[in-house]
């Protein structure tokens, strides 16, 4: 699919989402550069969840729609350090084959769904209580 109306309108809808604020304001993204006109580099961010080493802490991530977004999942990589299952300790990529959200694309799923899945998997019993590389550094 080429770059085009289907594709941009729902990207426009997901920044308009993004940048209103999603559910308890934990979660949040939005556009890298606002002059690229496909769309493409986007910053998402994740507050912690509570009762798990990451609360209070504030991630930082990347997240790269191709032109076959929303058919195929962003690339997406966490740019502040984290230890989790499903990212690569050394690059930050978050590894579709171990995310199922990734693994198992779908169309209707968003940017939005991407936080908020990984937010979940931080408080998963395996991955709530292990050791987290030092507060503000990065991949």
């Amino acid at each position: 699919m080429e770059y085009g109306v289907p594709r941009n309108f729902r990207l426009l809808e997901e920044l308009e989402r993004g940048e209103k604020g999603i559910g308890d304001g934990t979660v949040s993204y939005g556009m890298d550069d606002g002059d690229d006109i496909y769309m493409r580099s986007w910053t998402g961010t994740v507050i912690g969840p509570h009762n798990t080493v990451h609360e209070g802490r504030i991630y930082q991530l990347k997240l790269f729609c191709d032109k076959d977004y929303p058919e195929k999942p962003p690339s997406v990589r966490f740019h502040s350090r984290i230890n989790i299952t499903c990212v690569n300790h050394e690059t930050g990529v978050v590894e579709p084959k171990k995310f199922a959200l990734l693994a198992n694309w779908q169309r209707e799923y968003t940017m939005e769904d991407i936080l908020t899945q990984l937010k979940k998997e931080m408080a998963t019993p395996h991955n709530r209580k292990l050791v987290q590389p030092p507060e503000g550094t990065y991949f």
